[in-house]
């Protein structure tokens, strides 16, 4: 579209003899209902025709079409110049296409912007569950694009191994686990911890019904419980670094961080940079206590440090408790500091669900308040939270969907879809293996990428297998198809040449689908600009079902005509490598066969 539109505004100054402002010159693509490519909104250019707008849009059509070969006919719609570009141009734009191995990608140079973006965030206390799948999916696609956009990345972690919440599953575990592992119990130690933690749960609501059953009220029953005292203890020894508590926190820990690396390599997803609260809350409680010496934060009687908010239109916030310990915000001050201490971050992109849209805020107010000049270019990327048809999940109820369990589910579902629809005959058992996993990964992934990620979702496991529609395993069985298209042609000896011959007549649905492989690098741009892999997806599907329609129009390999066949199968292979590119910028594999 850029070069049209150099185009249109050179022959727009020589049409008129006076300089057109660049601006003036907008070009669009032409709406499905009308005939032609590309659209000119002729509305910015009466000022300087002097004629209503019909009279100006033929005036420029007619002169176009006099002085560019590259434009072939034109029709007026109102104030609208409809466009229709030669088929040499596109054609020429699929040798382009061809020749850049990474169509739609740009390396990043050495002095490129460096982009910090932090996702996942677990907390050691529980394995990873759906809602973190979403989480780490755009993290890490986001992380992908805008890669691909000429940013350098940094792909970081802030892993929650500290606090009240860790000290649950270590109360529970010390008091009910009888030295239970997860070599003796064969669980995954992520698991083993998680459920140590929905066993605290359960125990502490018991003590609380026994309480209120004597006469207090639900406070009153919270502040005697003894359960809860133990656990507010157990945080307060680990901070003082008591030794026993320090160890059994390092050994429960571990079994957790075993349990984590699995499921990231499972799910694909990587870090360049891993912090864990333990080493960042002192940094921030230091900032608090800075803050506090210097009348930025204030005590109360208690002892608890508390910033006053209210005259930016908030309200206060706690960052010590009257204990001592620390809190999340204090732990994000001190982790935010050591980050722009060990990089120099351009910008900072945190990928969190909505519900912390306020914290967020709180805490790019606050660093701005400390004095850090990056607080308030924070970036909050709010994502809605995700569901299944039964509901929203609970983690200390034990009524989330673990990420291994689902993950194994889809992998699961898409062996029997698969042989349901006989896809997987004639293969061995590893490629089989390699297969299901390509597809019931990739139809989890697709499926959550490619819903508007500032929207909450609902994840239905069987819809997302399906093989027709808006899926992945739709788009990755065209491009597996493409594939045997090109081996086939391989096994016949057909050759292509380097550049197609711009003289083959093309069908206008085949130019369409040029134009819309030609948009790629703008799409990828467009996902980068908006932090959204939903652009990407639902660009490919819409991408993958017109060319299922050329596919199903037009024959390829036993087409007779030589140079039609070499364009048709140059097309073909370009279109793969399309799906291939987008796909990977969404954590996505394509299979070769399928």
């Amino acid at each position: 579209m850029m070069d049209i539109q150099q185009l249109v505004h050179k022959s727009l100054e020589e049409l008129y003899t006076m300089p057109v402002p660049e601006n003036s010159v907008q070009l669009q693509k032409t709406k499905k209902e009308f005939k032609g490519h590309l659209t000119l909104v002729v509305f910015p250019l009466l000022k300087i025709s002097k004629k209503n707008p019909e009279q100006t849009a033929i005036e420029i059509g007619e002169y176009l079409l006099k002085k560019q070969s590259v434009i072939t006919e034109f029709n007026v719609i109102k104030g609208f110049l409809n466009l229709t570009v030669a088929s040499s141009y596109w054609i020429d734009i699929l040798n382009e296409i061809n020749r850049t191995e990474k169509f739609g990608t740009v390396e990043a140079a050495e002095n490129a912007p460096l982009v910090m973006i932090e996702y996942s965030s677990p907390n050691t206390n529980k394995p990873l569950h759906l809602g973190h799948i979403r989480n780490n999916l755009l993290g890490f696609s986001i992380s992908e694009i805008l890669k691909a956009t000429g940013n350098k990345v940094v792909k970081t972690n802030i892993v929650n191994d500290r606090g009240i919440h860790i000290c649950k599953s270590m109360l529970a575990w010390k008091r009910m686990g009888n030295g239970e592992t997860p070599q003796s119990s064969g669980k995954k130690g992520d698991h083993l911890v998680g459920d140590y933690y929905v066993k605290f749960d359960r125990e502490y609501k018991k003590e609380l019904k026994e309480l209120q059953a004597t006469g207090l009220s639900e406070k009153e029953a919270e502040a005697q419980s003894t359960l809860m005292g133990e656990a507010r203890e157990m945080l307060r020894k680990w901070e003082a670094g008591d030794t026993e508590t320090v160890s059994l926190w390092e050994k429960m820990n571990s079994w957790v961080y075993e349990g984590f690396d699995e499921t990231y390599k499972m799910m694909g997803v990587d870090f360049d940079k891993i912090y864990y609260e333990s080493q960042t809350y002192l940094a921030g409680k230091e900032q608090v206590l800075k803050g506090l010496k210097n009348g930025i934060f204030r005590q109360k009687e208690d002892g608890s440090v508390w910033a006053d908010l209210t005259s930016d239109g908030l309200d206060e916030k706690l960052l010590l408790r009257a204990d001592g310990t620390s809190v999340y915000m204090t732990q994000d001050i001190g982790t935010a500091e050591l980050r722009f201490n060990d990089y120099p971050i351009n910008k900072m992109v945190y990928v969190v669900g909505n519900e912390q849209n306020y914290h967020f805020q709180v805490l790019a107010l606050l660093l701005d308040k400390l004095g850090f000049e990056f607080g308030k270019g924070l970036v909050h990327f709010s994502y809605g939270m995700v569901e299944l048809p039964e509901g929203k999940m609970k983690s200390r109820e034990g009524t989330v969907v673990d990420a291994d369990d689902l993950m194994e589910e889809m992998i699961r579902t898409a062996k029997e879809t698969s042989e349901e629809l006989g896809k997987l005959e004639g293969y061995s058992p590893e490629e089989t293996g390699d297969i299901i996993k390509t597809v019931g990964l990739g139809a989890l992934k697709y499926f959550i990428l490619k819903v508007d990620p500032r929207k909450n979702m609902v994840f239905n496991p069987k819809e997302s297998i399906d093989f027709n529609g808006n899926t992945g395993p739709f788009i990755q069985y065209t491009y597996a198809r493409i594939q045997s298209v090109l081996r086939k042609a391989g096994e016949q000896s057909v050759f292509l040449p380097a550049a197609l011959d711009t003289g083959i007549a093309i069908s206008e649905k085949v130019e369409s689908l040029i134009q819309m492989m030609s948009e790629f690098p703008s799409i990828v741009q467009e996902a980068a600009d908006s932090f959204s892999p939903a652009v990407i997806a639902n660009y490919t599907y819409d991408l993958v079902k017109e060319y299922n329609q050329f596919y199903h129009d037009f024959s390829i390999l036993k087409e007779e005509n030589t140079a039609l066949k070499q364009f048709r199968l140059r097309l073909s292979e370009n279109i793969g490598k399309i799906i291939a590119v987008g796909f990977s910028l969404l954590g996505i594999n394509v299979p070769e066969r399928m």
